[in-house]
């Protein structure tokens, strides 16, 4: 059990970690602006895969190894590309708060998947709490609205493919580190990106401006890579977790400042269903698992 101290730097470090992820999708937006979004992927992760490659080796790990064709490796690959094409997409097409705001749906997403396919049990309370959240969802794209955007839905697929690359990680073996299914994860974009471009072509030769975003992106993500995986060891899951909607509030921030972006009440109003209700699927989650009788079927 964590105490109290190390659930306050794994706070820190969630915090920390979610303003870092929100600095890199600054970064992809702006080099949107000029790169086509399969050659920023392909760039992220010619910078990325090795950087994690160098972790998986400290950590112990080995990126070639039979474990890469582990079914939930497979599957988590799978989920990352459809994730990321939805995301990087979403970050070029749409503003930054409203893609981060649907963005956050994604634990809602996992609970659904997890009851669907994992088979874990979930209780009439945190069904509804899932269903407002998408209800959340509609506010923000509000289709059939004069406001509703075609490109928003990018970021569900964003939200579908990242769900089923959480999923999927829940079945991948122990015995694999961290760092190596990360690895795997910024390979596999390398791979979509090269697709992409082969299709679309409009590859072109970045600026220093242009290079310095992207290097700036995989910086900010590494690091916040980092700072997650190390908040997650030091506090309590269900402590730190609700932290991660700190993200959005960066976003926000960053909209408004580098970007001129002014959300409309209905992005609020959709966020704060989002963000409620997946604050008490967190509480009720913490709250089932304390009323589980311990290990080894003790009263």
């Amino acid at each position: 059990m964590s105490d109290s101290k190390d659930n306050l730097r794994g706070i820190v470090l969630m915090v920390a970690s979610m303003a870092g992820f929100a600095i890199e999708d600054m970064f992809v937006k702006l080099a949107a602006a000029d790169l086509p979004t399969g050659e920023i992927m392909l760039l992220l992760s010619l910078f990325g895969t090795p950087a994690f490659i160098w972790l998986a080796h400290r950590q112990g790990g080995r990126f070639w190894s039979r474990d890469a064709l582990d079914p939930g490796l497979l599957g988590r690959n799978l989920g990352e590309m459809i994730g990321t094409l939805g995301f990087v997409t979403a970050l070029a097409l749409t503003p930054l708060t409203t893609s981060t705001a649907i963005f956050q749906a994604s634990p809602l997403a996992v609970t659904l998947g997890a009851a669907l396919f994992l088979g874990e049990k979930v209780g009439w309370r945190r069904w509804i709490a899932v269903v407002i959240g998408f209800i959340g969802v509609l506010v923000i794209i509000r289709p059939g609205l004069e406001g509703f955007r075609l490109a928003s839905l990018w970021s569900v697929l964003a939200v579908v493919g990242l769900s089923i690359r959480d999923i999927s990680t829940r079945r991948i073996p122990p015995r694999i580190a961290t760092a190596v299914v990360a690895a795997w994860g910024f390979a596999s974009i390398a791979v979509l990106g090269a697709l992409m471009l082969a299709v679309t072509g409009g590859a072109r030769v970045p600026t220093p401006v242009q290079s310095a975003y992207v290097v700036g992106a995989v910086v900010f993500s590494i690091t916040s890579y980092w700072a997650i995986t190390q908040a997650t060891r030091l506090g309590e899951v269900s402590v730190i977790t609700p932290f991660r909607y700190t993200r959005l509030v960066c976003a926000m921030v960053i909209g408004m400042i580098v970007f001129r972006e002014r959300p409309d009440l209905l992005t609020y109003l959709g966020s704060a269903l989002i963000i409620g209700s997946g604050l008490y699927t967190f509480a009720r989650e913490r709250l089932r698992k304390r009323s589980l009788p311990p290990a080894g079927g003790a009263e």
